[in-house]
């Protein structure tokens, strides 16, 4: 392991070349730790997920830039990223604990009816909700069946007549 230290330089005062080097390596472990965290850590984004994803990326850039110690830095966010795929199986399993760490989908329009109350606990603006309407070539409110603002952000689309 020393020939691994001598690469990629000390934890402090690392050379340009050796923290170069260091990109191999972190991005190899970058890599593996997304396909730990699963697909939908990036492909949906729940404030777990982004809140994860942002510490990931903070922390490997913090160990190829040096400024953190090397495999400290890697066991840091390996255990984060082992905690995060723990969180994501235990809300599965128990709803109270999937409330605590996702956001819950917010029904917005109900058999064409717009509720303007759901609308502004989602933070949804009236064009957002048309923008959405019209990508499922509707053209009124009163033409959907139901629309959701998803957990992920995502506002879901239902026409009427579709279910």
């Amino acid at each position: 392991m020393e020939w691994f230290r001598q690469l990629i330089g000390p934890d402090d005062g690392a050379s340009t070349v050796q923290l170069c080097v260091r990109v191999l390596p972190l991005l190899a472990f970058g890599i593996l730790c997304v396909r730990i965290a699963g697909r939908r850590t990036f492909a949906h984004y729940s404030p777990l997920d982004i809140v994860v994803a942002l510490i990931v990326g903070s922390n490997i850039s913090r160990v190829m830039m040096g400024r953190s110690p090397f495999f400290q830095g890697l066991a840091i966010t390996l255990a984060l990223v082992v905690l995060h795929r723990l969180l994501a199986y235990a809300s599965m399993r128990w709803g109270w604990l999937a409330v605590l760490v996702k956001s819950r989908p917010i029904r917005v329009i109900a058999d064409g009816v717009v509720d303007a109350r759901a609308m502004r606990r989602a933070n949804l603006s009236e064009e957002d909700l048309l923008e959405a309407i019209r990508s499922e070539q509707l053209a009124d409110p009163a033409d959907v069946e139901a629309a959701t603002l998803e957990g992920s952000g995502k506002l879901s689309v239902v026409p009427k007549g579709r279910h």
